[in-house]
């Protein structure tokens, strides 16, 4: 049901997104950025939140033609074929592994914070994703209170870093290949970095395409909020960059997280609420936040028929523990298995990376298939420019995925390539078994399209 009352303008979706948008990923990838690129990591960042606003084209171009109220999904849905909706529906259940990262990062910080714990990391862990999903049986009010907080708390470190750090810059050789800290790996460390770097800058989307069914004239305000959010993350990240990169030696840095940095540049207190309010603070929000957002998909994809009836099953007071239950047990398996935490994000990357190739080229038919949208579309641009950002998007989403692969280990690699193939066969079998009807899926993109269309027309009346 839609909600009533003041919808949100500009500001708010420029707010919400950014506070989206800077999270986790720039805390704990930095030094693994810094380990193939040495200082050009703020070049990498800055130019990464335009590459992985291109590789998720479609976030944009859609929302720029539809109103989209049921955000990813419906866009998702409008576009795939009975046999991509089934991988869109199982690579749900793979995003586990990447809820499995947040609480490998926060071990990481605890254990900055307690060293006694520096040699129980795996057990940490496991503990904080433990607690992470039964936080999520009670208390979402008290949990949305506590990520306001934790949010306003997470851009005072993030200023506290920039501010101590800029002066201890050393400005004449940050920018200089010199000594070989510059470009550290060339070109293809460069492009490396990029790829690992696209977990943290692929948030730019993510907030504003959600908030369609919320947002005054959504179809112009997402689509400008998304190109702002861009250009403010981009400018964020590229000074962090800097800092973390222009600091300290390249041997103190790579494969680091950036509290190394904050406690070259940062007296002890501050360094502490750096750590402690920064760091864990946005870890406990992303994993809490992330928890919660899966909550309706998790129980979509259920109820759809990808999985058996069991998943189906809710409390009395419709607490989806079923699903729950084997997402949790999918984010356990990377703590248990001892993967690091490149590893982890590069095997869900290279999936979702594999999905947006396919969203973005999809999105070649659109000008087509609903001229009468094309013609209204709030961004303007000539078809042949459309034409070259959707191609463009793919072959961004591309690079990143085969960068992240090759930069594996053999062995992370095949586990990489059995998600992938695993999320196909199910995709087959569930639809052969009829568990899924293809039947009942186009009834579904038709309705979804006919709201879009509906919802669009009605959104361009109300704003003339």
């Amino acid at each position: 049901m839609e909600e009533k009352g003041k919808k949100l303008g500009l500001w708010n979706i420029i707010g919400l997104g950014l506070g989206g948008a800077i999270g986790t990923g720039i805390f704990v990838l930095l030094g693994y950025g810094i380990a193939y690129t040495g200082r050009s990591i703020s070049l990498v960042v800055a130019i990464g939140c335009f590459f992985m606003l291109l590789a998720y084209w479609y976030n944009l171009a859609m929302p720029a033609m539809f109103v989209m109220k049921g955000g990813d999904y419906s866009m998702k849905a409008m576009l795939f074929n009975p046999f991509m909706s089934g991988v869109s529906a199982w690579m749900i259940l793979v995003n586990g592994l990447a809820m499995s990262s947040y609480s490998v990062a926060l071990a990481q910080y605890l254990a900055i914070a307690i060293p006694s714990l520096q040699n129980h990391q795996t057990l940490v862990a496991f503990i904080a994703m433990t607690l992470f999903f039964l936080s999520t049986i009670k208390g979402s009010r008290f949990i949305t209170i506590l990520e306001n907080i934790i949010t306003l708390v997470l851009v005072a470190s993030l200023v506290i870093f920039v501010v101590f750090g800029l002066p201890k810059v050393d400005f004449a050789n940050t920018f200089s290949s010199a000594d070989g800290g510059f470009f550290h790996g060339g070109f293809t460390g460069f492009v490396s970095a990029l790829a690992v770097m696209g977990w943290a800058c692929q948030g730019t989307t993510m907030a504003p395409v959600s908030m369609a069914a919320v947002t005054k004239n959504p179809k112009r305000t997402i689509p400008l909020g998304i190109i702002i959010i861009t250009l403010l993350l981009a400018v964020v990240y590229g000074t962090m960059g800097i800092v973390a990169g222009g600091v300290l030696p390249y041997a103190e840095t790579a494969g680091q997280n950036i509290s190394v940095t904050a406690e070259a540049i940062l007296p002890r207190a501050l360094y502490i609420f750096f750590v402690v309010g920064g760091g864990i603070g946005a870890i406990a929000s992303s994993a809490l936040g992330g928890l919660g957002m899966f909550r309706y998909p998790l129980l979509q994809v259920a109820n759809d028929g990808w999985l058996p009836s069991v998943f189906k099953k809710t409390d009395k007071n419709g607490y989806p523990y079923a699903i729950y239950l084997l997402f949790y047990v999918i984010s356990i398996f990377p703590i248990v298995t001892g993967r690091s935490l490149d590893a982890i994000v590069s095997q869900v990357m290279i999936p979702t990376m594999l999905i947006n190739i396919y969203m973005n080229l999809a999105c070649l038919t659109l000008p087509k298939k609903y001229p009468e949208q094309w013609a209204q579309r709030s961004i303007k641009m000539p078809l042949w420019f459309y034409n070259i950002c959707c191609v463009l998007g793919a072959f961004c989403a591309g690079v990143v995925a085969f960068n992240l692969f090759k930069d594996l280990t053999f062995n992370d690699a095949v586990f990489a390539v059995v998600i992938v193939v695993v999320m196909c066969v199910l995709s087959i079998l569930r639809l052969k078994q009829g568990a899924v009807k293809a039947e009942d899926l186009a009834a579904k993109k038709e309705e979804i399209v006919r709201q879009a269309i509906t919802d669009t027309t009605a959104d361009e009346a109300e704003a003339a």
